[in-house]
């Protein structure tokens, strides 16, 4: 059967601990689907336990990253392997929640290319997380959207689902950290596709310590943050613009931990 979703999860070594969390995905996701487990090298410790729950669920499916090392290159080569056409892209340490998935996907089936679990509209909450991060990523899902006219109130959380044809038609220039939902997000804003948002409560990592660089990755955000205030482009501006930026895939190595989104 052909899934309907694809769930793509990035991960780095997170060992047993990715067993809890893919089976509460497992149980919560209804739509036909496939999990794409993205790795970036073949002796990544989440390998050996993915690959023994795809013997019980062949839904899950350990995937090789061979883009580049990080998380934006191990999201960009998940969604360019999705078979569904949507795509949904949540984190491996248990922050978002998994319910939202069939939700966020069928708005995509109703014709939105960005669907946005989000903080801070009504009805969402963040538990916490560093105090700096927080402010920084609500103060610019705010003004995004009251002045660039962004469909979300939260353009930096990573957790969304994407039309994986408009992704692929648009492409990922982001080749480092989580800036993928703020570029896609803002592109959808400059080509005028609709955009939505459902709220969300994201509670932070419980287990393992996050290592996300704000002042390394805050560059790449403030990028594509004062990209989205650009005038309308045209689909024809915007293939134009892939085609020279798109990326050069990189070698398989290893990578740095970068397992916390803004």
């Amino acid at each position: 059967m052909t899934p309907r979703v694809s769930v793509v999860i990035p991960v780095y070594n997170e060992g047993p601990e990715v067993v809890r969390h893919l089976e509460r995905i497992l149980r919560e996701v209804l739509l036909p689907a496939e999990i794409l487990v993205v790795h970036d090298m073949p002796e990544d410790t989440t390998v050996p336990y993915v690959t023994e729950l795809a013997r019980t669920d062949p839904r899950v499916r350990a995937v090789l990253n061979t883009y580049g090392r990080g998380p934006a290159n191990a999201i960009r080569f998940g969604i360019d392997a999705a078979r569904a056409p949507v795509a949904v892209v949540t984190m491996a340490d248990g922050c978002d929640d998994p319910q939202q998935i069939d939700d966020l996907a069928r708005l995509v089936d109703r014709g939105v290319v960005v669907a946005a679990a989000s903080r801070y509209m009504p009805g969402g909450q963040q538990v916490g997380g560093p105090r700096f991060k927080r402010i920084a990523s609500r103060w610019a899902g705010k003004t995004l959207k009251t002045f660039a006219r962004v469909g979300t109130r939260d353009a930096t959380n990573s957790f969304k689902a994407y039309d994986t044809d408009f992704v692929r038609e648009v492409g990922i220039e982001s080749n480092t950290g989580f800036e993928i939902g703020i570029e896609l997000t803002a592109k959808a804003t400059r080509l005028r596709r609709p955009v939505a948002e459902i709220p969300t409560i994201w509670l932070d990592r419980q287990l393992g310590e996050s290592h996300f660089d704000v002042g390394r990755f805050m560059p790449s955000y403030l990028r594509w943050y004062f990209f989205a205030f650009g005038r309308r482009m045209s689909d024809e501006q915007m293939a134009a613009r892939w085609a020279e930026k798109r990326p050069t895939p990189a070698p398989v190595s290893g990578r740095h931990r970068e397992d916390t989104p803004a």
